[in-house]
């Protein structure tokens, strides 16, 4: 028979059990809802393609950009048109314009997904900016591609099959400088030897 000292050490390790699980569980959550986010277009998160499609029908669709920043992302950040109608199936290529004002390299990743959700499954990227991290040098200004294009198989889909305008949606937020970026910095601790 255990001794109520052996119950409560029992109790206390599965207690630390319980705690190292959840937290595991949570450090997998968010990687793992991204994946099955770009895996099936769940939450309008966009399917990534090898090429356009084959298939072009003879039905339009409007596609509209939205752009965002992240509360304290320094860039200006703008779609350089508000729509493109292009048929199903077709590629479109749409170009996205960031501006870094400030006096520094600022280093950004780009997250999207497209509304309505029902739509995000059937909405294929062939390229983007925001497959890679960008960094802009102080002042710079540059323009960012993406090609895409919607696949024919929406309208076979019973809940999108309806849908005649699809809004693709950027936010922007700031990230850490890559390492040659950052060593380039002046803000960088000096690292040289000083001499005596």
């Amino acid at each position: 028979m255990a001794t109520p000292d052996q119950k409560n050490a029992r109790v206390a390790l599965y207690a630390a059990g319980v705690v190292v699980f959840m937290g595991a569980m949570a450090w997998a959550a968010v990687p793992f809802y991204n994946w099955f986010c770009k895996v099936t277009g769940y939450g309008g998160t966009p399917s990534v393609a090898e090429a356009g499609s084959d298939v072009v029908l003879d039905r339009e669709i409007t596609v509209r950009f939205d752009a965002n920043l992240e509360r304290d992302m320094p860039w200006v950040f703008t779609p350089m048109q508000q729509k493109m109608t292009l048929k199903i199936g077709e590629t479109g290529l749409a170009f996205y314009e960031a501006y870094n004002p400030t006096d520094r390299p600022v280093a950004g990743q780009a997250t999207y997904n497209v509304a309505p959700y029902s739509a995000g499954g059937y909405f294929d990227k062939i390229d983007c900016f925001c497959f890679t991290e960008q960094v802009l040098q102080p002042g710079e200004r540059v323009q960012m591609p993406v090609s895409f294009y919607v696949d024919p198989e929406i309208v076979n889909d019973r809940d999108a099959k309806f849908t005649n305008s699809i809004t693709l949606s950027y936010t922007f937020y700031e990230i850490d400088l890559p390492e040659e970026q950052a060593a380039l910095s002046p803000d960088a601790p000096d690292t040289a030897p000083k001499a005596n």
